[in-house]
């Protein structure tokens, strides 16, 4: 497969991402914000409630030149994927080699809020980016599996480029994607170690093939190093309660007390949760500090094996302009 900016890394290796908490009147203002700070893709989360990712990719595309637009990450469990499909696809055909498609089992939070369950993913996710890739290539779909079964139908849009990638975390997941994807995402708070033991087992698996890595990673920057911290504790508090993040935090070498932190979340305790995030948490788990602090940072996330970083937590214009600007070293950065 052939895709734009994929195939050589002549882009800037960076990304910016958007939760879906972004209102129309702002989005427009920061797409061309993250375009004009050099950025290659906006990826656009998919959470339940939120605003809808094709949209926001929609209308973030249609005010912008370069820039491409990743859903992310697209569960099959809410969207089947031919429909997935079909969306990357007919955004691809308005906006060509601009469109990349992320799928990924969901957030469980979201999930159980509405009722949807969520059974052997990674079947469910194996079976979704075979299903993708053959409509992307443009051929009949005959998809007998345990999970889905499509047959006989081709979408009406063509073959379209659309990268593939797939949202992974856990050996298993990771060496799919490795197998299967054309990308694959890690999540945001992982440190530098675990983000090289994730790439590990991704390159185990993909055996020679190239699979571009992409990690999401909180950011704050500003001319005091406490103060950049201070803005990612709460977000960190409620990101690394979860278990899944023992392993990411036995690598990083913290000690954080997961338990506790669980409980403080669990109570709605934000004082208590913030005060067990400490600086050096926040050091080890972001890209966080003053500008050069920041541009340090980014490097060994990138040393450890990314392809392309993807700046999250960052959630208005100022805030992007001051992060962008501190990557780039550009005058007037965190004033």
């Amino acid at each position: 497969m052939s895709v734009r900016r994929w195939h050589g890394d002549k882009g800037s290796g960076l990304g910016v991402s958007f939760v879906g908490g972004e209102a129309a009147a702002e989005l427009p203002g920061l797409a061309r914000l993250a375009e004009d700070g050099r950025a290659d893709t906006l990826w656009l989360a998919n959470h339940l409630f939120q605003r809808d990712p094709v949209v926001q990719a929609a209308m973030a595309l249609s005010v912008t030149k370069r820039i491409s637009a990743a859903l992310m990450a697209v569960s099959p469990y809410a969207v089947h994927p031919v429909q997935a499909a079909m969306a990357a696809a007919s955004l691809n055909e308005y906006f060509p080699n601009r469109v990349v498609l992320s799928l990924g089992a969901g957030a469980p939070g979201d999930f159980d809020a509405a009722g949807i369950g969520r059974p052997q993913p990674l079947a469910t996710l194996d079976e979704s980016m075979e299903i993708a890739r053959s409509l992307f290539a443009g051929e009949v779909v005959r998809h007998l599996g345990e999970r889905f079964q499509v047959a006989g139908r081709a979408l009406e849009t063509g073959a379209q480029d659309v990268p593939i990638v797939l949202a992974a975390t856990g050996p298993k997941m990771l060496a799919l994607a490795g197998s299967k994807a054309d990308g694959v995402l890690l999540s945001a708070a992982t440190s530098v170690e675990f983000v090289r033991w994730s790439l590990g087992q991704v390159a185990g698996a993909a055996k020679g093939r190239r699979v571009r890595r992409i990690g999401l990673v909180f950011a704050s920057v500003d001319t005091e190093e406490a103060r950049a911290h201070e803005r990612l504790k709460r977000l960190l508090a409620f990101v690394l309660r979860g278990a899944h993040h023992r392993p990411n935090l036995e690598m990083s070498g913290v000690g954080l007390d997961q338990g506790a932190l669980n409980d403080a979340v669990a109570a709605n305790n934000w004082d208590r949760a913030t005060s067990l995030i400490s600086d050096d948490v926040v050091a080890r788990h972001a890209i966080s500090g003053t500008p050069g602090q920041v541009r340090a940072r980014l490097g060994d996330y990138h040393a450890a094996g990314l392809d392309e970083v993807v700046i999250a937590g960052v959630g208005n214009n100022a805030m992007l302009g001051e992060t962008l600007a501190a990557i780039s070293n550009r005058e007037g950065a965190s004033k």
